[in-house]
């Protein structure tokens, strides 16, 4: 019974409510995290309203979708997803909003994708995303080349407001171009830095910016850690002087706590994405913030 009234709402809302919730001038875009959300913004200005499916302070591989989620996407015009299996539990929501106008757009199209697998893969890996590691917003120059992908997504649906989206574009990419010079000024003293992050989303990041991630808490992706590789971390740490333990502000801090207790390594807390830690309320805030940090 319950389930039989969230549908009879849930259609109510699709097809009475949600239709009158959005101006028309403007174009409607849905974002699957808020990095995506961002970058629209940034390329659209005051012609876009732009909204993420999720938080920054939301652990992106595990999600719980809500009947919000496709009331979302039942208005909107264009539909941003990260790609590479990461939000692919956005895919039944996409088609159930029955929004036959709907631009779904696949930021990752054109990206230098990194841990491609190269062999077959199954559960004992761990959560290994076999299109590659997911993460790639987390180097600002793929930013820059996801800001071009929005582009000719918005273009498309919106051609006559075209012209002031590429100004948008060329304005937000110098200012990260301007940004990575900072960014790798303040980083260049840490490079070669050996580090241990608590989950394999930081390789592109590590690849412009030179750390040297040497291990990660999980013993493999999306697994816990257990006793014995705890044991392992606290060896590795000692022997090979590791001093900063950084993790995403999801995650469970005992066992980065306890190595921390006993070896006197720091722990660190990165932000993965837009809104996930305070201050961190757009993209190069995202960057500014984990330079910072670490």
């Amino acid at each position: 019974m319950k389930k039989e009234k969230l549908f009879i709402f849930l259609v109510f809302t699709l097809t009475t409510i949600a239709p009158l919730v959005f101006a028309k001038d403007v174009v409607h875009v849905v974002a699957s995290t808020p990095d995506l959300a961002a970058l629209a913004q940034a390329v659209g200005g005051d012609l876009v309203k732009v909204e993420s499916l999720i938080k920054g302070t939301q652990d992106p591989h595990n999600i719980e979708v809500l009947p919000s989620y496709m009331v979302k996407l039942r208005n909107a015009d264009v539909f941003l997803i990260i790609g590479m299996d990461l939000d692919q539990w956005a895919f039944p929501l996409r088609d159930g909003s029955r929004n036959a106008r709907l631009l779904t757009v696949d930021c990752s199209k054109t990206i230098n994708r990194l841990h491609v697998p190269t062999s077959k893969i199954d559960a004992s890996y761990g959560d290994i995303h076999i299109y590659g590691n997911p993460h790639y917003w987390l180097d600002p120059q793929n930013g820059r080349i996801i800001l071009e992908t929005i582009l000719d997504a918005l273009a498309q649906v919106s051609p006559e407001n075209a012209p002031v989206f590429q100004q948008n574009v060329r304005a937000y990419s110098q200012k990260l171009e301007e940004k990575m010079k900072e960014w790798q000024a303040a980083m260049a003293p840490y490079r070669e830095h050996r580090i241990i992050f608590y989950h394999d989303s930081w390789p592109y990041f590590q690849q412009r910016f030179g750390l040297e991630i040497v291990d990660f808490i999980e013993p493999k992706p999306g697994i816990v850690p257990s006793p014995s590789h705890t044991a392992r971390l606290l060896e590795e740490v000692g022997q090979q002087q590791i001093k900063v333990i950084a993790m995403e502000p999801f995650y469970d801090k005992r066992v980065p706590d306890l190595i921390s207790r006993q070896t006197g390594a720091h722990v660190v807390v990165v932000a993965p994405s837009v809104g996930s830690v305070k201050g961190v309320d757009d993209y190069i805030q995202l960057f500014d913030y984990n330079v910072k940090s670490l």
